[in-house]
């Protein structure tokens, strides 16, 4: 399927998702590109914001920020990931679970790739409308996105191993 295909099936269904792309084994070259697009996405969504900071004077120049943004988000971030995924996968292996670390990488990285579309538009609200409840309705959003299918992702890869 397309990975587009596969976002949308995330909101629905994100276990099969990550077991279908789980039977295709580890392929660490897959997973890298899953999070690098999923953080550039990231950054994309943060530039409304940025842009509109910077003309209403509320921050550094936008090329300043932009380039902070760049740094954290395509440089920095991953390796934060690489770290979390790691840590869920010592508390699943706590927990019982019997994946791999490969699988808790991808469940975390197709998470954060899957959940892309509503972090665009919460960039979009943010850059627009500026704070206030909008944003933050659309962020909840996001956050739900996020986590359901980021949990229900790494319960899969850590109980795949089991059947």
């Amino acid at each position: 399927m397309s990975v587009t295909a596969d976002i949308a099936r995330s909101y629905l269904r994100p276990g099969e998702v990550i077991r279908r792309r789980l039977a295709e084994g580890p392929r660490e070259d897959k997973a890298l590109a899953i999070l690098m697009a999923a953080s550039a996405l990231s950054y994309v969504a943060g530039l409304p914001a940025l842009r509109r900071a910077a003309f209403l004077g509320e921050g550094p120049p936008f090329d300043e920020a932009a380039a902070g943004a760049l740094l954290g988000g395509l440089v920095l971030a991953p390796l934060v990931f690489y770290a979390l995924a790691a840590a869920s996968h010592v508390v699943a292996r706590a927990l019982g679970g019997r994946g791999s670390w490969y699988g808790a990488r991808l469940a975390l990285f197709w998470a954060l790739l899957a959940a892309s579309p509503v972090i665009l538009l919460r960039g979009l609200v943010l850059g627009l409308i500026g704070p206030g409840p909008q944003a933050t309705l659309v962020g909840v959003l996001a956050a739900a996105a996020f986590l359901s299918i980021w949990l229900r992702g790494l319960w899969v890869a850590e109980t795949a191993a089991a059947r």
